[in-house]
This record gives C-alpha cells, structure tokens and sequence, in this order.
C-alpha cells in the first residue's frame, strides 16, 4: 500500500506492507535509490504494519519493487501502474 503526504516542494510516499507477509525483513528499490537494496529497509509500526518513508520531487513518476529475504521480488498491488516487470508510481 502506498500512503502520499504532498509537501511544498516534494511529496512523501510511505510504503506499507503487513507486518508479516512476507515473513523476514523487507526493503523498497527503485530508481530512486539506484536500486539499493540497503537504502530503504521497511520498519516495524504500531499499527501492526511496516513501513518505510521516501521523499521525492513532485510530478515525477517511478520505477520500484520490494525485496524480501531470500531474493524474493514482488511488486505493490496498489502502485499506479506498471514499468516492465516493475510497479510504478507518480509523485
């Protein structure tokens, strides 16, 4: 799930994921963060949610994924669209 917070000058876009599916740690990459699986690590939320917030420029449009331990791959269900095999999402 995607959470949007427009600022003045960027938008901030929490990604969320339950907090156990899939089980292990979690990480969002994408072309904001050249794809580094260690730059955005989700974090447990009192909400029994995970999450993880990322600052990005305004009416701009991105490529992403999760990754899961294990090497496991798999995109946002509620992203804006699709980039190939990755989620897409628009600032």
């Amino acid at each position: 799930m995607l959470e949007r917070k427009q600022r003045k000058n960027r938008t901030e876009i929490t990604f969320v994921l339950p907090a156990d599916n899939p089980p292990g740690p979690v990480s969002v990459v994408g072309d904001f963060n050249g794809w580094d699986p260690h730059a955005h690590p989700l974090h447990p939320r009192e909400d029994r949610m995970r999450a993880v917030t990322v600052a990005l420029p305004r009416k701009t449009s991105h490529a992403f994924r999760y990754l899961a331990a294990g090497d496991y791959w798999f995109n946002d269900e509620t992203a804006d669209g699709w980039d190939g095999p990755n989620s897409r999402l628009n600032t």
